[in-house]
């Protein structure tokens, strides 16, 4: 029989091979490497048998696929070991995520540090065994019989909610319920470690049993696991939360949980990115808008979003009718549209919104400026016509490349997502959206990744993902094609011909939340922000009270040609000085004394860089202007 390749040859193999015989006689290497296998699409264990014309393609670690299969096996891995350990643990469930594993667990009291050791090492001695993974596909009765007689009252209510046969998958006399694929064997984790317990609330309704969730890491190679150790533990010291207490940005507290609170200096950082923004967004032709905070029932109705995200989302009752505080911004700027009569002529249009939003996110998912309830997002809704689409999407991406290189950020990946299971508008409609999205990014030829049934509820996306300095990817930007909203409320213009049409609807955000790319930026610099985003961008440091009146002029003179300058007139040595502009993560640091007063100079220095070397006091204002606004228009000129 014939066996199609990913590059179109086709390969010829014996009437009984497996995916994994393929691959030997391919390659001995691809095949040591190989974890699981795509065949006609679907995901399949290595031992899968293989039919003629079947399309092939080889899962390796360095496949996304290849890495959450890899991680789901260890989860399995890990609750093996829980449950030869604490035999009356009951296991819920198991997912890879996006950087590891974890399982949950339902047991009588928490796991203590010594008990996650003896976890762990009991994983090892599992992975040593070489345990295969074997699937078996059995009936609902079957399955539920046997999960039954194991008291295991979490997978039975899952296996009642399956559509279709269960699969079950065995680890030696270990049995758990499992969709699969899995790695051949144990023996493919060369390293395993857990990470950390919390607790998490089964299927995330706090209405139910709050469950033991332990997470790990694996690897194929001990040096990837003692890389992300390293990183991980560089990405506890650039936390976002302790940098934000650190250098007095924002706070949270028990009188609005997961309601950020800005400090003086992190207003400044804000206003800094959102300034920048607003100017970016002027220049690309977008007008700003602003929509109320709170809008009736029958507006979120229309838009979709009351089937959508009613339960996450605040109400209140206002002159006898239900209202609701905006999770989005989109309903507000098709009301801006449809306040006007429009041409053709005035298309595309763009509107920009810099929109407060909130969203009921439960308590046990917040997470600093990562998750908050209140966010502002750089929300943009552009309506052109049919004939503009490709060409305005072309530009947006164009627009975020430029945003993201400015803040630092070069390296990314995009995904197009297509239609959810939960949609509005025509199949016909669908597929026109994702065939203009898919003609830009392969006619401007920009690799991507599908990412089926992810999109939004009214159209596809494409969202960016960048990528910080510890390697780590958050999604931030997306561009949605909404066909649905225009027809939905009634949105018209004028065509050349005289006859009113329906305009095409694009949803942009570019940052996706100012909250959480602050946190993001954070986390990217640790917190020593590039010159034009710091809110103490020099810190003046007189040697003693002799030369504070220098200090003070110098001060003022940097602040009145707009420089964001400090002074440090605290009684304490100038090492005790230094030391602490460091740990604040000033960029600059102008030190004055004797010398520098007679020579009318100061003496500079650069954070994390050291001593700089003399300047005038008018060198100096000049070299940190020009530094800040080459940062802000290098990647626009």
């Amino acid at each position: 029989m014939n066996i199609i390749l990913p590059d179109g040859r086709t390969l010829p193999a014996a009437e009984d091979a497996s995916c994994i015989d393929v691959a030997k006689s391919i390659s001995p290497r691809l095949a040591k490497a190989a974890l699981a296998c795509r065949v006609n699409g679907e995901l399949k264990d290595t031992y899968t048998k293989l039919k003629d014309g079947d399309q092939l393609s080889i899962i390796t670690f360095d496949d996304p696929e290849g890495k959450a299969i890899f991680w789901h096996s260890s989860s399995h891995i890990l609750a093996q070991a829980v449950q030869e350990l604490y035999p009356d643990a009951k296991i819920a469930i198991g997912p890879a995520i996006e950087n590891g594993f974890y399982y949950d667990f339902d047991v009588e009291k928490p796991f203590t540090p010594d008990e996650i050791t003896a976890i762990e090492k009991r994983a090892k001695e599992i992975i040593a065994r070489k345990i295969t993974f074997d699937r078996n596909e059995v009936s609902k009765e079957d399955a539920l019989e046997l999960f039954k007689q194991k008291g295991e009252s979490y997978k039975l209510e899952l296996i009642e909610d399956l559509e279709g046969k269960p699969t079950l998958y065995n680890q030696g006399e270990w049995v758990d319920l499992c969709r699969g694929p899995h790695i051949p064997n144990s023996g493919y984790i060369k390293a395993f470690k857990l990470l950390s317990v919390a607790g998490a609330y089964w299927r995330g309704d706090e209405k139910r049993p709050m469950l033991q969730r332990i997470y790990g890491i694996s690897f194929p190679k001990q040096s990837m696991l003692d890389e992300y150790l390293t990183l991980l533990e560089e990405a506890q010291k650039r936390d976002h939360r302790k940098l934000g207490k650190e250098l007095n940005l924002f706070s949270f507290h028990n009188e609005g949980v997961g309601f950020p609170f800005w400090h003086p200096n992190g207003m400044v950082l804000y206003n800094s990115v959102m300034d920048f923004c607003r100017k970016a967004h002027v220049n690309a032709g977008y007008q700003e808008i602003k929509t109320p905070i709170i809008l009736n029932e029958e507006l979120w109705r229309r838009s979709g979003h009351w089937d959508k995200y009613r339960d996450n989302m605040y109400f209140t009752e206002i002159d006898e009718k239900m209202h609701a505080v905006k999770p989005m911004n989109c309903p507000g700027g098709l009301l801006v549209y449809r306040n006007d009569a429009h041409s053709y002529r005035k298309f595309p249009i763009k509107y920009c919104e810099f929109g407060l939003v909130h969203r009921h996110e439960k308590a046990g998912v917040l997470h600093g400026l990562f998750r908050v309830r209140q966010f502002t997002q750089d929300d943009a809704h552009i309506f052109c016509l049919p004939n503009q689409i490709e060409e305005q999407i072309s530009e947006v991406i164009d627009f975020i490349t430029m945003i993201y290189r400015t803040f630092g950020f070069e390296d990314y990946k995009i995904e197009l997502s297509t239609r959810p299971e939960q949609y509005i508008g025509s199949i016909d409609i669908w597929n026109k959206a994702e065939e203009a999205l898919k003609n830009v990014l392969e006619s401007s030829k920009i690799d991507y990744q599908l990412n089926p049934g992810d999109g939004a509820f009214y159209g596809p996306k494409i969202d960016f993902h960048i990528k910080d300095v510890l390697k780590r990817s958050w999604q931030c930007g997306t561009i949605q094609l909404d066909f649905s909203m225009p027809e939905r409320f009634d949105l018209e213009y004028t065509d050349a011909d005289g006859e009113k049409k329906r305009p095409v609807m694009i949803h942009r955000a570019l940052l996706g939340s100012m909250e959480r790319f602050i946190g993001i930026l954070l986390e990217h610099y640790g917190g020593a922000l590039p010159l034009w985003l710091s809110p103490v961008q020099c810190r003046i440091l007189p040697i003693s009270d002799k030369f504070s009146q220098y200090a003070n002029s110098i001060r003022d003179k940097a602040q009145a040609a707009g420089l964001r300058v400090e002074l440090d007139e605290r009684n304490e040595k100038i090492g005790y000085k230094i030391r602490d502009a460091e740990l604040k993560k000033i960029p600059f640091m102008a030190i004055v004394g004797e010398k520098e007063q007679n020579s009318a100079t100061v003496s500079l220095r650069r954070h994390g860089q050291g001593d700089k070397g003399s300047r005038s006091v008018d060198q100096f204002i000049s070299e940190l202007l020009e530094e800040s606004f080459a940062a802000k228009t290098v990647s626009t000129n």
